[in-house]
Parts: structure tokens; C-alpha cells; sequence
């Protein structure tokens, strides 16, 4: 499941939009998930939001997500 129908208007170039689709994929495997999980929506955000602050490194993307929706499960 591609990430981009969650970028909205979101302005990334597109080395950053790769990031965040490796990130998004990383952390849906980790959580198991399949495509018509309501959680894709809110990992997706969240990873835009963690982008928008800076962080591109796809492995803490994913680790700082995975930790934050591992408390909530």
C-alpha cells in the first residue's frame, strides 16, 4: 500500500517521499498489518508529522512509530 494517498498536500520532494514510503511499509510489516487496516491511516500521519520536524531516517521513523502504537495495542 503506497503511502502517497496520505501525503495530501503535504510538499516533500521526492527523496523524501521515498523515505517516508519505506518507513510506512517498514512499520506496517513490523505491526503485521494488511491494506484495509484503519491503523494505515493514523501511521501514515504520523510519519508525516515526524518527517515535517526533520527526521529522515527511515529506521527511526519507523522505531519511533512502532514504539508509540506498541503502547496503545
Amino acid at each position: 500500500m503506497p503511502i502517497t494517498q496520505f501525503l495530501d498536500s503535504s510538499k516533500f520532494d521526492p527523496e523524501t517521499k521515498r523515505v517516508i514510503g519505506v518507513a510506512f511499509e517498514m512499520t506496517r510489516i513490523a505491526l503485521q498489518l494488511g491494506d484495509q487496516s484503519d491503523l494505515n491511516e493514523r501511521i501514515a500521519k504520523r510519519l508525516i508529522e515526524l518527517a515535517k520536524t526533520g527526521e529522515l531516517n527511515p529506521d527511526r521513523l519507523c522505531e519511533s512509530v512502532l514504539g508509540e502504537f506498541r503502547q496503545h495495542l
